[in-house]
């Protein structure tokens, strides 16, 4: 009992949980499809599950499936069932909390979990989240888990999803974020463990003055194929995107997108899409999309695909490293990834979380 219970501790630090009230403003923990553990510690932030939610709140009903298809996919059609359960986090307005939600999903036991969580940043507030899911390592199943964004006029939120899954379980996340004028949504995906597949297409919808800012850092491993992407509809003038990936492939197949459409004038995005293939048996496709649906916006894209330069790695072994320790330095660097606007408590967790997975590769 006692060695499952460190295993499970072990897997939960591996994704930034912490469960200090010191380090963290509120905690929520789901096993399968029961909540095990919900606590809000201080700074007015509302964490509590979603069956909860809807119980305590008439108008969660509301948000459901607002920005998410539930007829979008077989994925979703699964989704929209009675045993569904998730997290529901809320910044009311004017509040600011820089210490983060923590939020985990844990897949033991059952062979399909599904979520549906709901996240809001009332007007004028600012809400910060590292969310972490993970499974038993003898685990084998399919998580579903469907998130929608609310980020309200003049409200920033910053997601952080790390996700270090086993290489049973297939995962295909289906979210939608709306950004209300002048709000500001910063969404970073991690991923550096196996899995078999992860699919999914996040997208958000951008109105006056908002901005957007997809990062990803994606390694996929011998026999895992991650099928990622973001999506961002510039709706309104003022509306900005930046979508930024890094992918390497250490023998797994790595399909990496991106689109931006601008539908007003007066909006300007950017992709970025960097790939590392360090493997022969590694694949990596890249699909930037710009779609102009006005004359006057701004809209560009940068993708490159390759491997570690010889002279780089000549050049670091003169300067006294072996090549092992060239190669390591160069993909180091080349993961980094700068999200502008991300509160330091948050950078500092990401970069910790990087630099614990990638010691691993």
């Amino acid at each position: 009992m006692s060695e499952g219970y460190d295993l499970e501790k072990d897997k939960l630090r591996e994704i930034g949980i912490e469960f200090d009230p010191l380090k963290r403003s509120g905690t929520f923990l789901q096993r399968d499809q029961e909540v095990s553990t919900v606590a809000t510690f201080y700074g007015g932030v509302e964490v509590m599950s979603i069956r909860d939610a809807m119980k305590k709140y008439d108008w969660v009903q509301d948000y459901f499936w607002k920005l998410v298809n539930r007829e979008q996919d077989e994925f979703t059609k699964e989704a929209d069932a009675e045993d569904v359960n998730g997290y529901f986090i809320r910044a009311p307005p004017n509040v600011k909390v820089e210490i983060p939600v923590e939020a985990c999903l844990y897949l033991h036991r059952v062979k399909k979990q599904k979520v549906h969580n709901i996240i809001i940043a009332e007007e004028n507030s600012e809400l910060n989240i590292i969310t972490g899911c993970t499974s038993h390592p003898a685990a084998i199943g399919l998580h579903i888990g469907i998130s929608e964004f609310f980020v309200k006029k003049n409200a920033k939120l910053t997601f952080t999803m790390i996700h270090s899954w086993h290489n049973k379980i297939e995962v295909r996340p289906r979210s939608g974020a709306l950004i209300e004028e002048n709000g500001t949504f910063i969404s970073n995906y991690i991923l550096m463990n196996p899995v078999k597949i992860v699919q999914m297409y996040p997208t958000a919808y951008v109105n006056r003055n908002a901005r957007v800012i997809f990062s990803n850092v994606i390694v996929a491993l011998d026999g895992s194929t991650v099928d990622s992407g973001s999506r961002a509809f510039l709706r309104e003038e003022g509306a900005i995107a930046e979508i930024i990936s890094r992918t390497i492939s250490k023998g797994g197949k790595v399909i990496t997108r991106g689109q931006i459409i601008g539908e007003s004038g007066g909006v300007k995005g950017h992709l970025e899409c960097k790939g590392l293939i360090l493997s022969e048996n590694g694949e990596i496709i890249a699909i930037p999309e710009l779609i102009a649906k006005r004359p006057n916006l701004e809209l560009s894209h940068e993708a490159a695909i390759g491997k570690i330069a010889e002279e780089e790695i000549f050049y670091l072994m003169s300067r006294g490293m072996s090549r092992d320790e060239a190669v390591s330095a160069i993909v180091r660097g080349f993961m980094e990834v700068e999200v502008k606007g991300l509160p330091e408590i948050l950078k500092i967790a990401i970069d910790k979380a990087i630099e614990e997975m990638r010691d691993a590769l």
